[in-house]
């Protein structure tokens, strides 16, 4: 018998609980040509599922997407019941009911008792046991999990969950399925979170905690991963959307199982959830939405009022730039086009001309592509004056150090600055993990010492961390953030502590997903496939470990562990073994992949 008549066809598909996903997936199935037969114990709920098909497939007939028979044709495939017999006639079940192994249970029971015996029964759960369902199944083999993403009409990722009792082709035919409807079926194992989720929730818990700690806003935390990392959402605004119970409940489920504290759930989920501070559903979780059930924020007493800064800042006409690689060049640039006079110095004369070339060829590119003016860029090059000592900084109102990430040489530097810049001058540091508070100590101005940190490339990356210790000056504070501004920047103020807000969140969930590849759960494509298609990342784990280098992660990696003394924040051992062996990523040629050469 061949491999296709092996399998069962899939053409009728039950979907057991009808809320937004449970809709979705309903919709998928029937926009792909499948017979659907909608399950949910409530009338209201059935209803609902009927009309959000109906108002879907009526907007793709307004885009042209669907011509009114094709509509027609997909309304006809979809029937809604009450009653969870309907499910008799079913090749596949899907159930998609609340998360809780009781519920859920309860609904395979009786699907043992209602579905034919070659019918495959799939969970959509994203941190309940697989593994734990089947078991309890009279039909373990053919129980698998089929985790779809919200919203499922439009998200690619479908995770399809085997456990040790599920049966290969019941594997292969709802892979088969997935193919069928347009998704990017990955395979994994099963634990608590599978993959996506599994790398998504601990970072999200982490911004929950980093939150409840007071260390930034939660406007800032959104803005600095959503502008940072170039996330669709910020990771706040995304748990009001998942739901803050159903994230808490995740989290216990991924620390039940890994022991790891950075899935134990933040206090504040617990409390949001306890007082019914769920999210968007209920109205109001970390932000206040304009009803339940809305996405739209409106203003309460945490919404920091527009203006709110106290104080002025220090008159800034001259900016002066250390360092001649690739981020100096570019916060020079960013300067200077802003309008400022820019003194860049570099540790020779020739260094600094050849970073102003630099400069020049990067505005030349803008020129090509219609985002600036031939005249704009000659005038932007006019104003930036290329020096071979730091002496050349005597007059300018603002400092900014963008040489090597390394404390020894930050504080030589600084030194320097505070000889040679004039009283009352703003000196900043770029860091992006070293202490801020270090650099300023060696200086007899702490209070005028700030971090500035810039995200690379600098003229095209919104973001600048705003880094106060707690020796800066509310007069420091507020010109940074009003140069800021006047760069065309966005501004997010955080303490001086190791990652600020970006590498804080961003460089534990790299580090994870590197222990995932380390416990052989997942490769790296796949890895890599689930964030983009599942999470909406730009760039998959193991492509941005390349992209940044890994020398540069693991160094970042060891300041948070140093600094926060936590476990889970050890760097993988996998990650430490390519450094040492000079798999440094893109730069190399080789890191967690292998790149042609470049010429």
């Amino acid at each position: 018998m061949d491999r296709q008549s092996s399998q069962p066809t899939l053409q009728t598909i039950a979907v057991v609980g009808l809320g937004t996903m449970g809709t979705g997936i309903a919709e998928v199935l029937a926009r792909a040509g499948r017979e659907v037969i909608g399950i949910d114990i409530s009338e209201a709920a059935t209803q609902r599922a009927a009309t959000a098909l109906a108002a879907a497939t009526a907007r793709s007939v307004a885009r042209e997407r669907l011509t009114e028979q094709e509509r027609a044709d997909v309304l006809a495939r979809f029937r809604a019941f009450t009653d969870l017999g309907a499910a008799a006639e079913a090749d596949l079940v899907i159930e998609v009911v609340p998360e809780s192994y009781e519920i859920k249970q309860q609904v395979f029971r009786e699907l043992d008792a209602i579905v034919r015996p070659d019918a495959i029964l799939a969970t959509g759960t994203n941190a309940l046991s697989v593994t734990r369902m089947a078991a309890e199944s009279l039909r373990p083999e053919r129980v698998l999990g089929l985790h779809f993403f919200n919203p499922a009409p439009a998200m690619k990722l479908v995770e399809i969950v085997s456990c040790v009792l599920t049966a290969p082709p019941a594997v292969e035919a709802v892979t088969d399925l997935a193919r069928e409807l347009g998704k990017e079926p990955v395979p994994v194992g099963d634990r608590p979170g599978f993959v996506a989720d599994g790398l998504l929730f601990g970072y999200l818990n982490q911004a929950a905690a980093m939150y409840e700690a007071r260390y930034a806003s939660r406007e800032d935390i959104d803005a600095a991963m959503r502008l940072g990392c170039g996330l669709p959402m910020g990771p706040l605004a995304l748990l009001d959307l998942i739901g803050v119970d159903t994230a808490r409940t995740v989290l216990e489920a991924m620390y039940a199982s890994s022991g790891d504290r950075l899935h134990a759930p933040a206090p504040i989920l617990g409390q949001l959830a306890a007082a019914g501070l769920t999210g968007q559903k209920s109205g109001r979780g970390f932000y206040t939405y304009e009803a339940p059930g809305s996405s739209v924020i409106v203003r309460d007493l945490q919404t920091p009022l527009d203006g709110s800064l106290v104080g002025t800042g220090r008159p800034v006409s001259s900016v002066g730039v250390a360092g001649s690689g690739t981020m100096a060049s570019g916060i020079a640039q960013v300067f200077a086009q802003a309008g400022y006079s820019v003194v860049l110095a570099a540790r020779s004369q020739e260094k600094a001309e050849a970073a102003k070339a630099a400069i020049g060829k990067s505005l030349g590119r803008a020129v090509s592509k219609g985002r600036l003016t031939e005249e704009g860029a000659t005038q932007t090059l006019d104003r930036i004056t290329p020096a071979g000592s730091l002496d050349a900084f005597s007059e300018v109102d603002l400092a900014v150090e963008a040489v090597a990430e390394d404390l020894a040489v930050k504080q030589e530097l600084f030194a320097t600055l505070d000889k040679v810049c004039k009283p009352g001058a703003v000196l900043a540091t770029t860091t992006s993990s070293l202490p801020v508070i270090a650099v300023a100590r060696v200086t007899s101005r702490p209070q005028d010492v700030i971090g500035m940190h810039f995200f690379n490339p600098a003229p095209a990356m919104k973001l600048v961390e705003v880094v106060r210790t707690v020796l800066t000056a509310d007069d420091v504070h507020a010109t940074v953030r009003e140069i800021c501004l006047k760069v065309r920047k966005h501004p997010v103020d955080c303490g001086d502590r190791a990652g600020f807000i970006v590498n804080a969140l961003l460089f534990p969930y790299l580090n994870n997903a590197i222990k995932m590849v380390e416990q052989h759960y997942a490769d790296i494509d796949q890895i890599d496939a689930a964030m983009k298609l599942g999470g909406g990342y730009p760039m998959g784990p193991f492509e941005l470990l390349d992209v940044v280098g890994l020398d540069v992660s693991l160094a970042i990696e060891k300041v948070l562990h140093k600094e926060f003394r936590d476990p889970g924040l050890a760097p993988s051992p996998l990650l430490e073994h390519l450094v040492a062996a000079g798999c440094l990523g893109r730069k190399t040629g080789r890191g967690f992949r292998e790149y042609a050469a470049r010429r």
